[in-house]
This record gives structure tokens, sequence and C-alpha cells, in this order.
């Protein structure tokens, strides 16, 4: 029981494993995600992650009733303590594919909005039941939501709390691409095989622009834009990608090295 981090040569994959309570999150498995994705920055030879949870029910549905909740409705806790594994100021520079094989409500909704590619089991249903008893979906939903889809899903969602299913999901644009349950995993691995591909150097720049760059003015962002850009065209990986693309061969970017 707890998160589980494995290794599938450059990929790390957590799996959040408490089926038999459809993956509650408990108040040392918030800590024990967020050091999994540390793990994951830190580790030179994972070059993406895939986040899953245990089991064919459910992906999270949350903080655990019976203790997490009780902690924060008691002030016994700060719900700050758990920005790392909501991604909360994240410094974390790899992919994150989020494997939905499930329920994926409340905090489960909310750590899957921290991911970066999303793929959905057919049978998987999303949720934010929070208002109905009293509290709010704080763990980077209220900030994140109105920016990754468009206003009036975003607060139907979190406002009436009522479940969707994964087509309306895909509708809704929180998720890439729905999935038989067969063949989720299947497909995760195989996208993050893909990123593998490509240069470190490019995609944590892509990341990391996406991050500095979403909230500024226009001009300044494009200027931000241009500086970052600069820096990734001036790259390692940059010379052998162009060196290999005119020569008609596969590159071997040095940032894999």
């Amino acid at each position: 029981m707890g998160i589980r981090l494995e290794r599938h040569g450059g990929i790390g994959v957590i799996t959040i494993d408490r089926p038999e309570k459809l993956n509650a999150m408990t108040l040392s498995m918030y800590d024990e995600l967020g050091a999994a994705f540390a793990e994951v920055r830190d580790d030179a030879g994972i070059g993406v992650a895939v986040l899953t949870g245990e089991g064919d029910r459910a992906f999270c549905v949350g903080a655990d009733l019976g203790e997490s909740i009780p902690a924060l409705t008691e002030e016994r806790f700060d719900i700050s303590e758990w920005d790392a594994a909501h991604q909360k100021h994240s410094t974390l520079e790899k992919p994150v594919i989020a494997a939905i094989n499930g329920l994926a409500l409340g905090a489960g909704f909310e750590i899957m909005l921290s991911t970066d590619i999303r793929l959905a089991a057919s049978h998987a249903e999303f949720g934010l039941p929070e208002t109905g008893v009293g509290v709010v979906p704080a763990g980077g939903t209220l900030v994140r939501l109105v920016r990754q889809i468009p206003y009036a899903f975003a607060m139907d969602l979190m406002l009436r709390g009522e479940r969707i299913d994964a087509d309306t999901a895909l509708r809704y644009g929180l998720v890439n691409r729905v999935v038989p349950a067969s063949d989720l995993r299947d497909e995760a691995l195989a996208v993050a095989e893909q990123l593998l591909t490509k240069s470190r150097t490019a995609v944590a720049t892509v990341k990391r622009a996406v991050r500095a760059l979403q909230d500024l003015p226009e001009d300044e962002a494009f200027r931000q834009e241009a500086v970052l850009g600069q820096q990734a065209f001036a790259s390692a990986d940059a010379r052998e990608g162009l060196a290999a693309f005119a020569a008609r061969r596969a590159p071997v970017f040095p940032s894999h090295a």
C-alpha cells in the first residue's frame, strides 16, 4: 500500500497503490507521491513518467475520508503540505503521462490536472464533489482548471460536482485519448517511449516555457519565448538534431547520455 515507483528503461512508472480503498490518498501517500515526483526529477536515467492507479476500478478517488479530510477540517494539517503531490511550484521538467484507469475524483482529479498528457480507460469517470460537502478543490484545480479547459465546462465541474464519463472528458479537453481498459497501460508506455526519443533539452524547455510564460503580458511573453528558444537552438541537442536531419539518420542527443 502506498506509492510505488518502478523503472522500465528510461520510463518511471508511478502507481497509486491502495486498490482496496479505490486508491484514496492517506497523509503519508501524499508525502510519498511528492517524493516520487522529486525522484523522477532528480534521476538522470528517467526521461518520462507514467502515473496510474493500481487495479481496474480507480485512478484515485481523492483524499482518505477517514484520515486526510478530518485532519484538514480540524485544522491539524495545512493543505499546502500537499503541494509537492499536486506538483504546485514544480521544477519537474520531464513529461508526466496520466493513465487514468478508473475513477478520478476529488484529489485524484486534481493530481491528474498536474500531468502533461492524459489517456483514459473507456470506463473512467471524473468529478469534483467538493462543494457538496462544503469544501473546495484547492489542490491546484482552482488555478489550473479554467486555464486548461473552457470556462463554462470548468465552472460546471467545480460548482455542480457532477461526474462525467471518459468521452465527455475528451470532449471537454481534459484528456487526450480514450482507449479500451485492456490497452491503457500499453498505450501509455508507447507514448512514453515516443517521448524518450525526443531531445530532453527541448522537452524540458517546452515545460519550462509553458509554466513561465502563461501569465505574462503578451509582449513580455514573446520576449521571454525568444530567449528560451534561442537557448534551445544553441544547444548541443539542436546541433545534433539538425545534423541528423540533414544526414537522414536518427539523432543521438547528447542530453540522453
